[in-house]
């Protein structure tokens, strides 16, 4: 074709890429690898093959690792961790800058390798993948270098395993590594089985940045050595991956101690209203699809148009379609490269052959004819209900139903059980602003998709995990609070005595408090309150799943509370400490009579400050505008996390409670309390201060019982967002265990107790909220 034809046509020419670079590396590897431990790669073992996905070429031979192997990387990284600590945040920072900079040096290598191993286009590795990977080493040496004056009271939590997907093999590697350096942890991590070429390129970096030995450790192998690292003795698990994963996961590592965080699956929707620049919102679309051929768990899969407009988007977006390309992913030129493994094209195939609802549309584009290519795939006129609707495809398929109004929008894009990104396509950004904050998502873009930086946290809710990474928001995952823990020393309850009669010889039953009412346990059942003399105190009633259910119910139903003004839930909580003020000296006084300590007016006192701090944080803890380097606005929004269901303390039986109702209802939040097993009638009588302080039914409810019968019901409830547990008896293992059914988030003592005479307000507005990042570009 002459170069007249070509401007005639308009048709791309190839532009292939130039692979002697990596080939090179490969070979003077000698095209097998060993594991790397301690700052060195071991002897290449048996394993397993690298391949090309886009031609099956062989690349590498790589080692499974065994569970020798895995022990001697945790064994190097903790013997690494201390003097990694101690060098200090100064000192860690110059390492992850010298890293940071030969990314940069490499970064074609990087670039072109990324490509090879995983299919994807070299335009998506060059100018995506490798300078982000770079942006974060860079951005979190700047956090290492102001850990010791920002972060005064964090310190490392110790040895990290982490695990990463096969779709961004690189740049999931530094969200993991980067930040877990930064504040002083050493790493054990596994790339993917069938991506781990760049991270093993990136162990010769850290060679070359001198990194101190045991820091970094990679080994590489199939599921089974992810399970070694999660059973291993290491203090964090990081698992970026599938939702069922994430679940066992959960499970096994329920009660362990470990610290846990979870960056999972997605459906996310891709809303077009009737004024967005369609052709725009077509080109948006393109990006969050079919980059990285879909293969992306924030891809924008899900496509709900205005109903006025819906025709016309797309016929522009079948239009589009036609002219993608999709070919060799070092073809500079293409748009679609290679899914990542012929196991994966072959799910993605049945899914899509599986569906017999809606019209399917595919471009008449030829595939090469070898290598695990598919072609981009829309389907339209889907039901909200129908499998593909629902579930995560993880390739180019694209579907697709309409809506009539954003109320419908917002309905349908909340209804998945997912909730990691969203995307919303319109010229009137009141309407779009309107919208975020309602949408059930980590993050959410507007007129624009898959924007990504070190500065914003990156992560999900419901069963798109937990956590962020990235942002000031993200460290908070690989630090704990300084200081040594006290044990957790089980309270137990007064027996009393065969002489045993009423300290008060008016009975007042004491109910449960459940929807704003006084409410019997639907057992029927209660049990005594002794004091230390033996005398009776009264009677509560012991909760059940059912007393369980209509709690939760009532505070789901109350979730207009999440939308009040901080304002009017701060006069609220004034309101609330001013009648318990006025009440103190009879709390006191049965504090006293049930702990048989002097301490009740203390506890009281406390539990009033408690209430006004709460109240002065709930219109103060404010979210951030992050500094990103793009023409765009990134909005970390705090958002209640829903219901909460709290195992109260026994040792603090009023300041317990109140310590964690009154920050947790501060940011929006619902609760449902299980009281003091041993001293509950300080909450029987505290509900009777809410009642009289203007706080709307459902917002707080509680129950009475034994919390180790609660916990189980609580922490499985499909319904409840988070479970937090500070009972005297170690509930971890229970509520982790039983909160993998909806992976909500968990806060529980694991054999240790908090000090609650020390005011923790600030960990509990942490947990009390997630943060949204909403994305504006702005400019023509």
């Amino acid at each position: 074709m002459t170069l007249k034809e070509k401007f005639d046509s308009m048709d791309y020419g190839p532009a292939p890429e130039n692979a002697a670079e990596a080939l090179a590396w490969l070979v003077d590897q000698g095209d097998r690898f060993g594991h790397f431990i301690d700052g060195a790669f071991t002897a290449p073992q048996d394993g397993f093959d690298s391949r090309n996905p886009a031609s099956g070429e062989v690349l590498a031979t790589l080692s499974q690792a065994s569970q020798g192997d895995v022990d001697a990387a945790v064994k190097a990284a903790r013997a690494a961790q201390p003097k990694w600590e101690k060098l200090g945040g100064p000192g860690r920072a110059r390492f992850l800058y010298a890293i940071a900079r030969l990314l940069q040096k490499h970064s074609r290598l990087f670039a072109v390798l990324e490509s090879m191993d995983n299919g994807k286009p070299i335009r998506e590795s060059r100018d995506i993948d490798i300078p982000l990977a770079q942006r974060h080493f860079y951005y979190h040496a700047g956090m290492a270098q102001l850990m010791e004056s920002e972060l005064p009271d964090a310190q490392a939590l110790g040895v990290c395993g982490q695990i990463i997907p096969w779709n961004f093999p690189l740049l999931m590697l530094a969200w993991k590594i980067a930040p877990a350096l930064a504040m002083g942890n050493t790493v054990v991590l596994k790339p993917a089985e069938y991506t781990s070429l760049t991270a093993l390129l990136f162990a010769d970096i850290c060679q070359q940045a001198g990194l101190p030995k045991g820091v970094v450790n990679i080994v590489t192998g199939d599921g089974e050595v992810g399970e070694m690292i999660v059973a291993s003795d290491v203090d964090k698990i990081a698992f970026t991956g599938s939702t069922s994963v994430g679940r066992r996961i959960r499970t096994a590592t329920a009660g362990s101690g470990k610290a846990l965080t979870l960056e999972l699956g997605g459906k996310s929707p891709y809303i077009v209203f009737d004024d967005a620049d369609l052709d725009s919102a077509v080109e948006g679309l393109v990006d969050a699809i079919w980059f990285n051929q879909g293969q992306v768990c924030c891809a924008g899969s899900r496509l709900l148009v205005q109903e006025g407009v819906a025709e016309q988007f797309y016929t522009k977006l079948k239009a589009r379609m036609d002219k993608l390309r999709l070919g060799s992913p070092l073809d500079k030129s293409i748009d679609i490269g290679a899914v990542v493994d012929p196991v994966q094209l072959e799910t993605i195939t049945k899914l899509v052959e599986a569906n017999q609802a809606g019209e399917t549309y595919q471009p008449d584009i030829t595939l090469p004819d070898t290598g695990c290519f598919y072609l981009p795939t829309l389907i339209q006129g889907l039901a909200p209900s129908d499998p593909l609707m629902q579930e995560e495809i993880f390739g180019p398929v694209l579907v697709s139903c309409t809506f009539r109004t954003p109320a419908e929008a917002v309905e349908l894009a909340n209804n998945s059980r997912y909730g990691l990104a969203a995307t919303i396509w319109s010229e009137n950004i009141n309407l779009a602003l309107d919208l975020a904050p309602k949408l059930v998502a980590g993050v959410v873009w507007i007129n624009g998709t898959n924007m990504f930086d070190a500065a914003a946290g990156f992560g999900g809710v419901r069963e798109s995990g937990f956590g962020r990474e990235g942002g000031w928001e993200g460290l908070s995952a690989y630090t704990r609070p300084k200081g040594k823990a006290k044990a957790l020393a089980p309270v137990k309850a007064f027996a009393g005595k065969a002489t045993s009669h009423p300290a008060d010889p008016v009975d007042r039953t004491a109910k449960m408090y459940i929807g704003g009412k006084q409410a019997r346990p639907d057992s029927g059942y209660s049990k005594a309150i002794y004091s230390n003399h033996g005398a009776l105190l009264g009677h509560v009633g012991l909760g059940s799943r059912k007393d369980i259910r209509n709690a939760v119910e009532a505070a789901a139903g109350a979730k207009a509370w999440s939308k009040t003004t901080g304002h009017l839930r701060a006069q609220i909580l004034y309101y609330i400490g001013e009648n318990l003020s006025a009440r103190a000296d009879e709390f006191a006084h049965r504090i006293d009579a049930m702990t048989g300590k002097k301490g009740g007016a203390k506890e009281v006192e406390a539990a009033i400050q408690r209430l006004f701090t709460a109240a002065a944080w709930a219109d103060k803890y404010d979210g951030q505008a992050h500094g990103v380097p793009i023409r765009a606005v990134a909005l970390a929004m705090k958002e209640p996390v829903g219901v909460i269901g709290a195992l109260c303390a026994d040792e603090a039986p009023l300041l317990g409670l109140v310590s964690v109702m009154a920050p947790a209802i501060a940011m929006g939040n619902r609760v449902v309390l299980a009281a003091s097993s041993a001293f509950p009638l300080a909450a029987t009588d505290f509900y009777q201060v809410l009642e009289t302080s203007d706080v709307p039914a459902g917002v707080v409810n509680i129950l009475t019982g034994d919390s180790t019968e609660l916990a189980q019901p609580l922490a499985s409830h499909m319904n409840v967002d988070a479970i937090w547990s500070f009972a005297s008896v170690d509930l971890a293992k229970t509520i982790e265990e039983a909160s993998a059914l909806n992976l909500k988030r968990t806060w529980v003592a694991h054999a240790t107790s908090l000090d609650w005479s020390v005011d923790h307000s600030s960990k509990f507005l942490l947990e009390s909220t997630e943060v949204k990042n909403i994305w504006v570009p702005y400019g023509e």
